[in-house]
């Protein structure tokens, strides 16, 4: 019911639906509270503002409100329907970067498998338990546990990790930009294990800030050490380090794992420090931001930049990390690309080809499992980049030169924020191919 004053008073925040969420948790994240005054011309605004925010919590399958004003005191309602919070989630997972680099060497005993628990909404507190317990070709186990609120204000949470790490090959060179393995017979070549602690600053879902610190101890067979005695230079076996991390995140995303407008920005500034004189202390910049913007109906466009730079006086090689992991231009999957430094652009024109926004299953009787959202995208792109590397780029071509790919493909979103690109791509160096990958590219 539209209020009939200028200006309207919260009389009232209702929650239905939330039967495990905690009701302070929900009202943290809402911008206005009972007895704000909001002009009656921008209240639907702020109310679709707000729904936004708590459907950003990934705690609910959908949100959505009503309201009702009475000479001039508006009574809100926001109803939810919640998520299943327990993933019991199987491992078989392909032991490479990605689907294509196994497809090169087709070696079914790279192959991971086990379990990872994730209980999300720990307590109806939006709090997070994580283990992982892996085993096959890289034997992991992780635990983590993540606290959203430890103050009264809600503003300050924790995020804690232990993890450790060892696998039966280890990439201990790369030529040609592509990596080489080794297989070490008995034993294994490489044992990683870290525990961190992060406190976060959480201004809202959508904002984020923090200081993380970590503690690393990595160790390398004599055989590796052999084989590249720069992996971590001067021949060195093993080596510890302590690492602190400040970050800052200001995600306006409208959908946080498929955004199709908004913006997204990410900055970090960390310093490693390497003990019992293991290795060069370093410091790492990195920054990223991308705009999502609406160009019609159905047609969105997306464009986005990041960069690292790696500040040391002496690299090793384990740490020469640059694109191809985490940062990669498309058309690239085969290769890898070391640097100290690298940027990395991105840009993409998506058509919506469908969206159904909920399709109801009626054998499944379970509401938190019978309702499964389906989108299909076309999408076009381009991606360029520019890796420096001044130490190890005597082997590797594609360092210290404009890399650029393009191309198109189809995404599909669906059930608890599952995205899968199939693309076609080509680029400079002339290779072309299709590939197949999960997450939102950028």
């Amino acid at each position: 019911m539209p209020c009939a004053v200028s200006v309207a008073v919260i009389d009232s925040v209702s929650l239905n639906g939330n039967d495990i969420t905690k009701n302070q948790v929900l009202l943290a994240e809402l911008t206005f509270k009972v007895g704000d005054s909001i002009a009656t011309s921008d209240l639907e605004q702020v109310l679709e503002q707000n729904r936004k925010r708590i459907s950003n919590l990934r705690l609910f399958h959908e949100v959505s409100y009503t309201y009702t004003c009475t000479e001039g005191r508006v009574a809100v309602v926001y109803t939810m329907q919640e998520r299943w919070y327990l993933y019991p989630i199987p491992i078989l997972e392909l032991a490479d970067r990605n689907f294509n680099a196994w497809l090169e060497k087709k070696d079914y005993s790279r192959i991971d498998y086990g379990i990872n628990l994730v209980r999300r909404n720990f307590r109806g507190r939006n709090e997070e338990v994580r283990v992982r317990l892996q085993q096959g070709f890289n034997k992991r186990l992780e635990l983590g546990y993540r606290v959203p609120y430890i103050s009264r204000t809600h503003k300050v949470g924790i995020d804690l990790g232990v993890a450790d790490y060892r696998s039966r090959t280890i990439n201990y060179t790369v030529r040609n930009n592509k990596q080489r393995f080794f297989e070490q017979q008995n034993g294994l070549p490489i044992h990683r294990t870290s525990f961190s602690g992060a406190v976060i600053r959480r201004q809202s879902v959508e904002r984020q800030e923090g200081l993380r610190l970590s503690y690393h101890q990595e160790k390398i067979s004599d055989s590796v050490a052999y084989l590249n005695p720069d992996y971590y230079r001067d021949n060195i076996e093993q080596r510890q380090y302590l690492r602190a991390e400040l970050f800052k995140a200001i995600n306006l995303r409208n959908n946080f794992a498929y955004p199709l407008t908004g913006s997204y920005f990410e900055a970090a500034v960390s310093h490693t420090l390497f003990l019992n004189q293991t290795g060069s202390a370093f410091t790492a910049l990195r920054a990223k931001y991308v705009n999502y913007s609406k160009l019609s109906e159905k047609f969105y466009y997306t464009v986005g930049a990041e960069g690292q730079l790696r500040l040391a006086k002496r690299h090793a090689f384990a740490d020469n990390i640059a694109l191809g992991y985490r940062a990669l231009v498309r058309g690239y999957e085969l290769y890898v690309v070391g640097g100290q430094h690298y940027a990395l652009f991105k840009q993409g024109v998506s058509y919506e080809l469908l969206k159904l926004e909920s399709m109801r299953v009626k054998q499944i009787k379970n509401p938190k499992f019978n309702r499964i959202p389906i989108a299909i995208y076309m999408n076009a792109f381009t991606d360029a980049a520019y890796a420096a590397d001044k130490v190890y780029n005597q082997e590797n071509p594609l360092a210290n030169r404009l890399l650029a790919g393009g191309g198109f493909g189809l995404h599909f979103v669906t059930f608890y924020d599952i995205v899968l690109r199939l693309e076609y791509t080509l680029n400079r160096e002339g290779d072309r191919g299709f590939y197949l990958n999960g997450r939102f590219p950028f």
